[in-house]
């Protein structure tokens, strides 16, 4: 398990142990953590590589003179004369082909934001509930999608809600994200730099504007502020329905805002469904009717429907992969198959193509590197067990668009012989192998 680099520094392990002896103790001096060596610390935590907001500087430029410019950030941070810089906005088409807005903070608030980050964790990771796995410390995608496989298969679940909030981040209400930090923190200086860098504005082509609701995606502050303001809206809530309104099981694993409910009678899943969109109304945000759907679907589902002489369950989209009832060949027994999903495999393929497209005319042992990378770091997530098929599938079609791009590189190059082609893959393309177990396998140890 990882540890965030702010959770090994003194200060903030006392805050975190003072945290977790009382939840509900509120923190008033917690500005005195943002120091110089945090802030340096913060610095050199950043993605080096990210792209430069509206100041134009990036993390090599920032860097010349650091010290000075950190002590000079550390000054006003106390004198209250900090005040964060529009938020440059980018769109990216996702593989839908509709568009995302990404927020691109100046490379002096991606700084704040990562120890203010490092400060709220200390403090809220001991509050967050077990369910939730999204950005937090030591806790994986492949966690919640073992969570999910063991919730399916060990427990009573025979329907599944795949919850989806529309436009999480864009949706925040700036003035229930002041409220629920208050819960835990009383330090005025710590709240109005947050609160600030809230409602900082954006800058789009030249265009600014203010920022009345929502936390850009992109920041580095916002996947924490988001599950802060999950907990308090939906995972408090859920726990109690759980405990209190549920006729039968009932789990959930959540990783940011995408969920996956799994309950054992129906009518509690429409009940559920019906008082879920109610509280999420009351804080500003609403259900993705599109991504959410409850469905039958467990060990019980496929014998079910067969007595009602219905199909096969419908499967749901969760962190990467479709899942999808199945037997095992062994025995006939319930397993839950898990496969990269289609248009997912398809949009990366596409990627793969069009870069090669790009560098045909490159060294083929450069091209051969960086095919290792893609196809090794495809791999490590996605090779699951029983996924086999569709990463064979995947290898096979990168290897085919390889040779084709080979071949395109002129007249001499149309002729490369397949047995020269296949050393180049044996020595560049990784083979198919299963790198993650079985969630029941993982678990136990």
């Amino acid at each position: 398990m990882t540890q965030s680099i702010g959770q090994t520094l003194p200060g903030l392990i006392r805050l975190h142990e003072a945290a977790r002896r009382d939840r509900r103790l509120r923190f008033n001096n917690l500005l005195h953590h943002v120091m110089v060596e945090l802030l340096e610390k913060a610095y050199y935590g950043l993605n080096r590589r990210a792209a430069s907001g509206v100041d134009g500087e990036d993390w090599k430029s920032y860097g010349e003179g650091l010290q000075a410019r950190l002590i000079e950030l550390h000054t006003r941070l106390h004198t209250n004369r900090y005040k964060p810089q529009h938020v440059k906005r980018i769109w990216l088409t996702k593989a839908n082909g509709k568009q995302r807005p990404i927020g691109i903070a100046a490379i002096e608030d991606k700084v704040v934001q990562q120890a203010l980050a490092w400060i709220l964790e200390a403090i809220y990771e001991r509050d967050f509930l077990g369910f939730s796995y999204g950005f937090r410390p030591g806790r994986s995608q492949h966690q919640a999608l073992d969570a999910v496989y063991m919730a399916i298969t060990v427990r009573k679940i025979s329907w599944v809600l795949d919850a989806d909030i529309k436009g999480f981040f864009d949706a925040i209400d700036h003035t229930w994200m002041m409220r629920f930090l208050a819960h835990r923190i009383a330090d005025k200086r710590l709240l109005r730099i947050i609160e600030r860098t809230l409602k900082c504005g954006v800058d789009e082509n030249g265009k600014r504007e203010r920022t009345v609701v929502g936390t850009p995606q992109g920041a580095v502050l916002s996947p924490l502020l988001g599950n802060i303001y999950l907990h308090y809206v939906l995972d408090l809530w859920v726990h109690q329905w759980r405990k209190r309104m549920a006729r039968g099981e009932m789990t959930i694993v959540r990783y940011a805002d995408d969920s996956v409910i799994g309950l054992q009678h129906r009518d509690d899943g429409q009940r559920f469904v019906r008082e879920l969109k109610e509280r999420l109304g009351k804080f500003g945000l609403s259900l993705n009717d599109e991504k959410t759907r409850l469905i039958e679907f467990g060990r019980f589902a496929q014998n079910n429907r067969a007595q009602r002489g219905k199909g096969k369950p419908e499967t749901f989209d969760f962190l990467g992969f479709t899942h999808m009832c199945s037997r095992r060949r062994s025995d006939g027994g319930f397993t839950l198959k898990r496969y990269t999903i289609a248009k997912r495999q398809r949009e990366k393929l596409k990627q793969v193509k069009q870069v090669l497209k790009r560098t045909r005319h490159r060294h083929r042992f450069d091209v051969g590197r960086w095919l290792k990378r893609v196809v090794q770091g495809y791999l490590n997530y996605f090779a699951v067990p029983g996924n086999r098929r569709a990463l064979d599938a995947f290898r096979a079609e990168v290897c085919r668009a390889w040779l084709r791009a080979l071949r395109r590189r002129s007249q001499k190059g149309a002729g490369l012989p397949w047995k020269k082609m296949a050393r180049l893959i044996r020595q560049f393309i990784p083979s198919v192998r299963v790198l993650h177990p079985y969630p029941n396998q993982r678990l136990r140890v």
